[in-house]
């Protein structure tokens, strides 16, 4: 008797993925545009979603939006409803295009200013609240660009990714808790607002979203934020080590030497010639009984309390 062949199954890619790519792709076409994922492009598509942050940003009818990347309008539409004038900054001319057909021959178009560029390189205009869902590669440099802004703007509700939020909101033991966290928190109050998944987005990212409020400290803390950030770079390249052990390493030490020889030259300070900058700053450590504390423990009013003593005694970090 003879038996018919066995052929084994040819593998093929799960159907419902292919469908998803293919109707994606046909949407876009249709639309002349094709989103850019190595540009950070994922439109966020859904209304519930959209409502959600608009509701969070407080909007009232004579504020200034600034929005930063919007995309093909599905936020910004509704922004425009909600208050005085939005500025929306996007890097792509073809979505600026889409963004001004959605409201060309509206009452809505004359409460739009497009401003075309990269919101890194652009000088920020006068806003009240800032609304943003960007590519998350800029995620880190564009919050500082913010937070250093003045005049001081009311609030930003901002979309990033769900472990950069983390971090954003991160307090002292937690193993997410970083420079970001610390910088951050001195300069604004951090809210976690609402997690966001990555099928609300078009075309979907890798990874799973947030969206988080922040709100500057107005007045911002009296201190030099480049001393201050010179200072938590410093420590937390060692987060778990003690300060004792951080402030022992060669190269902190050298930049510690040199600050201080600047100081003391620029002051006319004479210094001993058997002057030791880690004798002294061991000393400093000690005295203060912070020698042994972990920066990963330590909170913002620790961080200014070991400023303030360095600088009193000449040692600076910027």
């Amino acid at each position: 008797m003879v038996q018919s062949p066995v052929f084994a199954p040819t593998p093929k890619m799960p159907k419902e993925r292919t469908q998803r790519r293919a109707k994606l792709h046909r949407q876009a076409c249709q639309q002349g545009i094709l989103f850019r994922k190595d540009a950070g492009q994922h439109i966020l598509k859904n209304p519930l979603v959209i409502n959600g942050i608009i509701e969070k940003a407080a909007l009232s009818p004579t504020d200034v939006v600034l929005e930063v990347g919007p995309g093909t309008g599905n936020m910004t539409v509704k922004l425009l409803e909600k208050c005085k004038k939005v500025i929306a900054c996007e890097i792509d001319p073809r979505l600026v295009a889409e963004l001004q057909k959605r409201v060309q021959g509206t009452p809505l178009a004359s409460k739009l200013q497009v401003i075309v560029g990269d919101v890194l390189k652009i000088d920020l205009p006068f806003f009240d609240v800032c609304v943003a869902n960007l590519p998350y590669q800029i995620s880190s440099p564009f919050v500082f660009k913010l937070l250093l802004h003045r005049p001081f703007f009311r609030c930003a509700v901002l979309m990033f990714q769900r472990e950069f939020a983390q971090r954003l909101v991160a307090e002292p033991g937690n193993k997410l808790y970083c420079r970001l966290s610390v910088n951050t928190q001195l300069l604004a109050r951090v809210d976690h607002l609402m997690k966001v998944s990555k099928n609300n987005f078009k075309p979907p990212p890798k990874v799973e979203s947030s969206v988080v409020r922040i709100e500057p400290r107005n007045p911002p803390p009296p201190i030099n934020f480049k001393e201050w950030d010179g200072l938590i770079r410093v420590i937390f390249v060692r987060k778990n080590k003690t300060l004792g052990s951080s402030f022992r390493h060669k190269s902190v030490l050298e930049l510690m030497e040199k600050n201080y020889r600047l100081h003391c030259s620029y002051n006319s300070i004479s210094i001993p010639r058997d002057f030791n900058i880690k004798d002294k700053v061991i000393k400093l450590l000690e005295g203060s009984k912070v020698a042994d504390k972990r920066p990963k423990d330590m909170d913002n009013d620790e961080f200014l309390s070991l400023l303030a003593m360095f600088n009193a005694e000449g040692i600076h970090f910027s």
